[in-house]
C-alpha cells in the first residue's frame, strides 16, 4: 500500500502545478496586467522580484490602515461643517502621525515576510526537487557501494601506518 502512495502524490502535485500553470497564463494575459508589464515600473519590478513581492505585501497589508485614516477624515471634514475646526486638525494631524508609524512598522513587516517567504519558496523547491528527482535506484547503490570501498581503503591505509 505504501508503494500505491508516492504515485499518486506525485499525481496529485503534477495535477496542482497544471492548475496554477493555467491560473499563471490566464493572469499574464489579462490586457491590464500586459500594459502595466510593457510600463517601465512594471519592467523594473520584473526584473527585482523581491522588491515586487515585498511592495505586493506592503500595499495589500496597508489597505485596512489607509482605510481607516480615510474615514476619520472623512467623518471629522464632517464634523467641521458643523463647526468643530480646530478638533478637526489636531485630529486629522494626530491620526496622520499615527498612519505614518503604522505604515513604516508595515514595510518593516512586509519586508522581513517577503524574504521569509522567498527563503521557503527556496528550501521548498530544493526538497522537492529532491525527493521527487528521478533517480534509478541500481545508480544510487552503485555510488554507495563505490563509496564505501573507497572508505574500506582509506581505513586500511591508517592501520598500515
Amino acid at each position: 500500500m505504501a508503494k500505491e502512495e508516492p504515485p499518486s502524490v506525485s499525481r496529485d502535485l503534477q495535477e496542482l502545478q497544471r492548475k496554477l500553470c493555467l491560473l499563471l497564463e490566464s493572469f499574464q494575459n489579462n490586457s491590464k496586467v500586459v500594459a502595466f508589464m510593457k510600463s517601465p515600473v512594471g519592467r523594473y519590478l520584473d526584473k527585482h522580484p523581491f522588491l515586487a513581492l515585498t511592495v505586493l505585501m506592503f500595499v495589500s497589508m496597508s489597505a485596512i490602515p489607509v482605510g481607516f485614516f480615510l474615514l476619520i477624515v472623512v467623518l471629522t471634514s464632517l464634523g467641521a461643517l458643523m463647526g468643530a475646526i480646530i478638533l478637526e486638525g489636531l485630529i486629522i494631524s494626530v491620526c496622520g502621525l499615527s498612519l505614518l508609524c503604522i505604515l513604516c512598522g508595515l514595510g518593516f513587516v512586509s519586508l522581513a515576510m517577503s524574504g521569509i517567504t522567498m527563503v521557503s519558496y527556496v528550501v521548498v523547491s530544493c526538497l522537492m526537487s529532491y525527493w521527487f528527482s528521478p533517480r534509478p535506484l541500481t545508480q544510487q547503490s552503485a555510488n554507495t557501494d563505490c563509496q564505501l570501498a573507497m572508505k574500506s581503503t582509506d581505513f586500511e591505509g591508517l592501520y598500515q601506518e
